[in-house]
C-alpha cells in the first residue's frame, strides 16, 4: 500500500509538471497506456472483453473520466494539498449514493464524520484564497464524480470480472478524450513525452500494488495509509514549488482526513463484528 501511495504522489507530481497541456489532454495520454495494459491482461486470461453489465461499466467509465478530468485540473491550478484533499472527499460520497442507489445503510455516527470533512473543507476554502469558487466547484465535483463511479464499481461487482472494470476507464475515456482534444490540443515537448509516459507507468503501478493490498490484508489494516498521501502531496508544495498554508487552511485538511478515515474505520470494525 505504500508502494500504492508513492507511486500516486509521484504521478500527481508529473501532472503538475504537465502544468503547459490541457488536463484532458493527460487523461487522453493516461488512458491509452491503461487501455493497452489492461487489455493485454484480458486478452491473456481469455475474460470476456466487454463484459456483462454494459450499463453500469459504461457509467462507471463516463463517471471516471469525468472525475479524473476535474482532479487533474485542479492539480495544475491549485497546491498540491488542497486539490488532493478536496478530492479525498470521495468515500463520504461513495457512502451517500451508496444509500440512494444501492440501499445501503448510513448509521448516525457516520453523519458526524461527514460533517468533520465538510468543516475541514469550510475552513481550507475559506482561509486559502487560491482556491476561487471555480476551482472548488471541479475539486467538489472531482469527489462527487468518483464517489459515483465507485458505487458503480460496487453495482457490478457480481457481474464482472474487476478487471472488465478496470478496462471500462480507458474504454470510455480514450474516445471521449480523443474528441475532446482535437479541440484543444498542445503538442508535447521535449521531456512533457517522457513525463507522459512517466505518468501512464507510475499509475499502472500504483494500482497494480493497491490491488495486491487490498487482497493480502483486511480492508481496515490498510485502507487508511492510501491517505498518507496528503503528506507527499504538502512536502512536495513546501520544498519543490515553496507553497505555504495558513494553520488554519492545514487544520482543515486534518479535519477532511481524520473524517473520511474514521468512516473507514468504523465500517471496517462493523463488517468485521457483522455475523458471517
Amino acid at each position: 500500500m505504500l508502494i500504492s501511495v508513492v507511486g500516486f504522489a509521484l504521478m500527481n507530481l508529473t501532472v503538475k509538471f504537465l502544468g503547459r497541456l490541457p488536463a484532458t489532454e493527460l487523461v487522453l495520454f493516461r488512458s491509452i497506456v491503461s487501455l493497452a495494459i489492461s487489455a493485454w491482461f484480458i486478452r491473456r486470461r481469455n475474460i470476456p472483453f466487454f463484459g456483462n453489465n454494459k450499463k453500469y461499466l459504461i457509467l462507471r467509465g463516463l463517471c471516471g473520466v469525468t472525475a479524473l478530468s476535474m482532479f487533474f485540473y485542479t492539480l495544475q491550478k491549485l497546491p498540491l494539498g488542497s486539490a488532493i484533499t478536496l478530492q479525498y472527499l470521495s468515500p463520504i460520497f461513495t457512502a451517500l449514493f451508496g444509500m440512494l442507489i444501492l440501499k445501503e445503510k448510513v448509521r448516525p455516527v457516520q453523519w458526524l464524520f461527514f460533517v468533520v470533512s465538510f468543516a475541514g473543507i469550510a475552513l481550507i476554502k475559506g482561509f486559502d484564497a487560491r482556491i476561487t469558487p471555480l476551482l472548488f466547484v471541479f475539486g467538489l465535483g472531482s469527489a462527487v464524480f468518483a464517489g459515483l463511479a465507485y458505487v458503480f464499481i460496487r453495482r457490478v461487482k457480481d457481474t464482472d470480472h474487476p478487471l472488465t472494470v478496470v478496462l471500462y476507464f480507458p474504454l470510455v475515456a480514450t474516445p471521449v478524450m480523443a474528441v475532446v482534444t482535437l479541440f484543444n490540443w498542445v503538442k508535447p515537448e521535449g521531456w512533457e513525452w517522457a513525463l507522459l509516459l512517466l505518468m501512464g507507468i507510475l499509475t499502472q503501478i500504483a494500482q497494480i500494488y493497491m490491488t495486491k493490498a487490498l487482497q493480502a490484508a483486511e480492508v481496515n489494516e490498510i485502507t487508511s495509509l492510501k491517505y498518507l498521501g496528503v503528506i507527499f502531496a504538502l512536502s512536495f508544495d513546501f520544498i519543490i514549488f515553496n507553497v505555504s498554508y495558513q494553520p488554519l487552511a492545514l487544520a482543515g485538511m486534518a479535519l477532511v482526513v481524520g473524517g473520511v478515515v474514521l468512516n473507514i474505520l468504523l465500517k471496517a470494525y462493523w463488517r468485521k463484528k457483522a455475523p458471517n
